[in-house]
This record gives C-alpha cells, sequence and structure tokens, in this order.
C-alpha cells in the first residue's frame, strides 16, 4: 500500500471526520485518545473503488500487535472497513504520531476470547453490542510490518 502520492478518503460521518481532521493536524498529539479511548486512524483500499479510505478506531494492544473490534456499533453488518482489510489485509496505521504499514487478520478462535476480554476492558460497550449484532463480531489483530 503506497500513501505518500494517493489521496486519501477520510471517513464523511461528521464527528469521526473532525476527529480525524484534528488527529492529523496535530500530528498524533490530539485525537490519540478520544474521550478517554485510545484512537489510531487506520487507512484501507477500498475493495471496489481502489481508493485509499481512512477512519479512526478505538484500539488496544496485546504485546506488540494491535486490536480493533469490527463492531459497526451493533449493526448487522460488517463496517465497510473491515470489508476492505478483509480483501487488502495491508493497512497503514497512525498510532499518536507512529506512523506505519501493518498486516490485519482475524482474531483465530483460540485466542479470540482473551484478546475480546481486552478489547471490552476498553469499552465495555463492545458486550452490548455483540449482544444486539446478530452476527460474530471480527476481531482484528494488527501486526507491524517491517519498513522498507
Amino acid at each position: 500500500m503506497t500513501t505518500h502520492d494517493e489521496e486519501v478518503i477520510d471517513n464523511t460521518t461528521g464527528w469521526v471526520a473532525a476527529h480525524i481532521r484534528t488527529y492529523v493536524e496535530s500530528d498524533g498529539a490530539k485525537g490519540h485518545m478520544y474521550q478517554g479511548l485510545p484512537s489510531l486512524l487506520l487507512t484501507t483500499r477500498g475493495r471496489r473503488s481502489g481508493k485509499l479510505r481512512r477512519t479512526a478506531l478505538i484500539y488496544g494492544r496485546d504485546g506488540d500487535r494491535l486490536l480493533l473490534v469490527a463492531s459497526n456499533g451493533g449493526a448487522p453488518r460488517h463496517p465497510a472497513w473491515y470489508l476492505n482489510l478483509s480483501e487488502n489485509p495491508e493497512v497503514h496505521l497512525q498510532v499518536g504520531a507512529d506512523k506505519f504499514r501493518a498486516r490485519a487478520r482475524d482474531a483465530t478462535a483460540a485466542e479470540r476470547p482473551e484478546l475480546w476480554r481486552t478489547m471490552a476492558e476498553i469499552f465495555p460497550q463492545y458486550n452490548a453490542y455483540q449482544a444486539k449484532a446478530g452476527r460474530e463480531i471480527p476481531l482484528v489483530v494488527l501486526e507491524r510490518l517491517p519498513e522498507g
């Protein structure tokens, strides 16, 4: 995924767009912690458009790995960012001022329960989202790729 020359399309939801703008303009100094929750910027390649798309998400950590929950607020369908990274698992992340490439994958059945607990401790609403979603909400593991 190359991001240096391509236009990046930000999530257009009002508060998310404002959060992304603050995060980018401050180089992560503002926006990394959002309403007391750790947040990162995830850039995926659109599965249909091929364009780069960026959104802000709550994240957790498991050692060197980062974790995301594809809750979509408990909606019955997966969020677009998850569908994009499922098709194109190489993504770009900004965590605070740190910008890097990563590879995304779904948590395995064996690791999911512990990783879900980690994320539910950060944002307990994920349990309510799971109860109403009518689907297993994906838990995404992000592993940093070597530079270059």
